[in-house]
């Protein structure tokens, strides 16, 4: 009888404040929710607000509400993320007195190109402020056409260390932790960035190295203001160690040559999500023998026509001549595999570049998929994984109820191409449809793909 009560006061509840409206349902869709379950045919989904409210098979959705887009042949999957971008337009003196030099229009053209992929979320893992933290404050206004921006602003080193020009130089906790302070009460860092490589590789030098007990204290003092950490690390050896200090992730996959399987036991058993980040290296020797790349047509949305006759010319030429793109042209098949590895034994990849727009994104899930991945593991890294990469698989990164309605809606499978994910019907972002037409891309104007009211 109390059950029979309760049902009833429920339905009168709902008779006198009418059906929920939503914002968009989208029917007859197949879900690919990125957590790696099986694809799921002619299904509805329901966003209300900025938020999925409701997946449930279209045979038993009942008539829908608010604005209807049909998903028949079609495939709706996460909004994509980068968790390891360097945004654009900035430019620095290693001098740390002589502030750096900005150009917003750049970096929020590499922003929109993002957004034109169907990147709804980035990461940019170090930068100066004035340029990262700048662009974060205007996405969260909504000021600027744009992915969902998480920014480490300044990284921090050791004197010297990786990524000094843009880094906050620290050299004894104690003496520097006003440094600390500085950096987490005026960036509000959505993350740490740390560097842990004294190069030697490569052609690179040695450089100094942060000593480990240092890392470890700054990697608590982070923590203990609920700011999650990742590490720029390239061998075995500093990513045990950064592990051990008790990083949340690692910025790059292992470089200097091929993981042992105690690193795959440990990967996989301690679950720490790591960054990609193939088309950094892969891209100087793609560049300079298949510079063809740039007349695709997400090349030619994403970047000016100045810009690709200078990749094309200038720079081709100056990767042709470098030692570093052979180095890279031969370790690249090497980290391919130590992802495959880590991944096939339970750990964490999530998709990461190390570049600053949307095609380089594509192009590290081809890179994936040519690693031996299956297109669905690659979109896994590429959604869900990101989310855990930022701790925040709770509210965003797969299409499940409760989440933010950050979507991608293809009009070809992706489980049989990954190309297919740049097939794109329209982008939405916490749920609003984005409108191609009002992006400022580097390539020019671009039509609306979604022409529904």
């Amino acid at each position: 009888m109390m059950i029979k009560a309760l049902l009833s006061a429920a339905a009168l509840f709902a008779l006198a404040v009418g059906p929920a409206r939503a914002a968009f349902t989208i029917e007859h869709v197949t879900v690919i929710d990125g957590t790696g379950a099986a694809a799921k045919p002619d299904m509805t989904v329901v966003v209300d607000g900025e938020r999925i409210a409701r997946i449930v098979p279209s045979a038993l959705a009942g008539a829908p509400t608010g604005k209807v887009i049909d998903g028949r042949a079609k495939y709706l999957i996460p909004g994509l993320m980068d968790v390891h971008i360097h945004l654009v337009g900035y430019r620095w003196d290693s001098r740390q007195d002589i502030p750096p030099q900005v150009d917003h229009a750049q970096a929020e053209a590499a922003l929109a190109s993002y957004v034109y992929d169907g990147f709804t979320t980035v990461v940019d893992v170090g930068n100066v402020p004035e340029n990262s933290i700048y662009e974060r404050t205007r996405e969260r206004a909504g000021e600027i056409q744009s992915p969902r921006i998480f920014a480490t602003g300044n990284l921090i080193t050791y004197p010297g260390g990786h990524g000094d020009a843009v880094a906050i130089r620290i050299s004894d906790f104690e003496k520097d932790k006003a440094l600390l302070d500085k950096h987490i009460a005026e960036q509000k860092p959505d993350i740490l960035k740390l560097t842990y490589d004294e190069e030697g590789w490569g052609t690179r030098p040695m450089i100094p190295l942060m000593p480990l007990p240092l890392l470890h204290q700054i990697i608590q003092y982070y923590n203990e203001h609920g700011i999650r950490t990742t590490i720029h690390i390239s061998d075995e050896k500093r990513a045990e160690e950064a592990i051990y200090a008790g990083t949340d992730t690692l910025a790059h996959t292992i470089i200097q040559g091929p993981v042992s399987d105690n690193f795959v036991r440990l990967m996989a058993a301690e679950k720490i999500p790591f960054a990609t980040t193939l088309t950094i290296g892969e891209n100087y020797g793609r560049l300079a023998e298949h510079p063809e790349f740039l007349d695709e047509p997400d090349y030619v949305a994403s970047f000016s026509p100045a810009e690709r006759e200078e990749l094309r010319t200038k720079t081709r030429a100056a990767y042709q001549a470098r030692v570093w793109t052979q180095w890279m042209k031969i370790m690249t098949p090497i980290c391919e595999e130590n992802i495959r590895k880590v991944v096939a034994a339970g750990g964490v990849a999530a998709l990461g570049t190390d570049q600053s727009s949307g095609p380089a994104g594509h192009r590290e899930m081809e890179l994936l998929v040519q690693a031996g991945l299956t297109p669905a593991q690659v979109i896994k890294i590429a959604t869900h994984n990101g989310a855990v990469f930022l701790g925040k698989a709770d509210d965003m990164g797969s299409v499940e109820e409760g989440k933010l309605a950050d979507l991608v809606l293809l009009n070809a499978d992706p489980l049989k191409d990954i190309d297919n994910t740049k097939d794109i019907a329209l982008v939405m972002k916490g749920g609003k449809i984005i409108d191609e037409s009002a992006l400022r891309m580097a390539g020019g104007p671009l039509k609306r793909r979604y022409q529904g009211s």
